[in-house]
């Protein structure tokens, strides 16, 4: 594991949301050790999905594949990843490298983040560390979310957000970080709070790829021009509200597709995405009142549509205002990459990366992450 007496390493995190359609990689230095270290981006990337896209989506949408065809793909995955991390590095070396996968399948306490970690630690010669779920799924918890914690140490030191804040991660699903006034303790659990929202994304994608032709809806531009039917945005308010809620994680079954498959006829593609992003903003508005300004990060910031509705509603909860996270000095484009960073560099430092108040995990938490590599020699050990 690193060595004790090295005071700053670079760490690639890299991450694949549920919306399925790229490889988003962040070079970040980490500082110190443990909770206390500080973390910062030195840059980042990203890679499409190109052909896999689709086969991607095959098995996470539970269509049959065989095994032959479920192994291939994870170390052509893996092979891509190391493309991609490659031409992040350059002529650097990374310590560490801490890999998502892609969930194909979660339905606590079952979940599955596809990933063959060995054709990046035999491109790349730096250990990997991946399966950030799987210890807390086995110890009670619901493996997700498991962000929370990364995001307090990234905005720990931020000015401006001495009164708390609420970081929104727009992806496949949305999900909520609440940062407190009040300190945290050595745990890091008493200021912070995590939980999974609604569908986003997944649904957003959806829509545009069977009803406007298109992989998504560039910046929301479609959407921005359609009209909100209150009816069919209360329906799916109502939907996208029941499967939140307490200690539980969405994934396979929660994305409202059904939602989707029901009006997707009764309104015209702009209107229905318009409405869409309508309802998940309403949803997202009321989980995360009283919570502080709201912060935006993942590909749903950029969504103009989404952007305006999240305004809207979060004058009627009591949201003082909303920003793209990158105003406070978080990427909006690369957080969630950055906290797999940060999330990898706390697992090498035995430190456990889930909250119970968050994932529901037993006591005594568990360390996170499994190990592909550790025999190669560390960056560290040169420094």
């Amino acid at each position: 594991m690193a060595e004790q007496n090295a005071s700053s390493r670079l760490v690639v995190g890299c991450m694949t949301g549920t919306s399925i359609d790229a490889i988003d990689c962040a070079l970040v230095r980490i500082d110190g050790r443990g909770l206390a270290m500080k973390a910062s981006l030195v840059r980042g990337s990203t890679q499409s999905l190109g052909e896999l896209r689709a086969p991607l989506r095959a098995l996470a949408e539970q269509r049959p594949m065989s095994a032959g065809e479920i192994a291939k793909m994870a170390m052509e995955f893996g092979t891509l990843h190391a493309e991609a991390i490659g031409r992040l590095l350059m002529s650097e070396r990374a310590d560490l490298i801490c890999v998502h996968g892609q969930t194909v399948f979660h339905a606590p306490p079952l979940s599955w983040q596809l990933m063959n970690p060995w054709p990046i630690v035999r491109a790349i010669r730096t250990p990997v560390v991946y399966d950030l779920r799987g210890a807390d799924l086995a110890s009670g918890g619901q493996g997700a979310p498991v962000t929370p914690l990364a995001d307090h140490i990234l905005l720990a030191d931020w000015p401006g957000l001495e009164l708390g804040c609420c970081i929104v991660n727009l992806g496949g699903f949305a999900n909520a970080t609440v940062l407190a006034k009040t300190e945290c303790d050595s745990s890091g659990q008493s200021a912070v709070r995590g939980f999974d929202i609604c569908p986003c994304n997944q649904l957003l994608d959806r829509i545009a790829r069977e009803t406007m032709g298109r992989e998504f809806d560039t910046d929301g531009a479609e959407a921005a021009q359609g009209k909100v039917d209150t009816k069919v945005s209360s329906e799916l308010t109502s939907l996208a509200a029941e499967s939140g809620g307490g200690i539980r994680s969405l994934g396979t079954g929660d994305e409202a597709f059904t939602w989707l498959n029901t009006n997707r006829t009764r309104l015209a593609p702009r209107d229905l995405a318009a409405t869409a992003c309508d309802a998940i903003a309403a949803v997202i508005a009321a989980r995360c009142a009283g919570s502080g300004p709201m912060l935006l990060a993942g590909g749903g910031a950029k969504n103009r549509s989404l952007f305006a509705a999240l305004q809207r509603h979060a004058v009627s909860n009591g949201i003082p205002s909303v920003h793209p996270s990158d105003q406070f000095g978080l990427s909006s484009e690369y957080r969630e990459a950055m906290e797999f960073a940060v999330l990898g560099a706390l697992c090498d430092d035995r430190v456990p990366i889930t909250l119970r108040g968050v994932t529901g995990v037993s006591e005594p938490v568990p360390i996170s992450g499994s190990w592909a590599g550790l025999g190669i020699e560390r960056a560290t050990s040169r420094h």
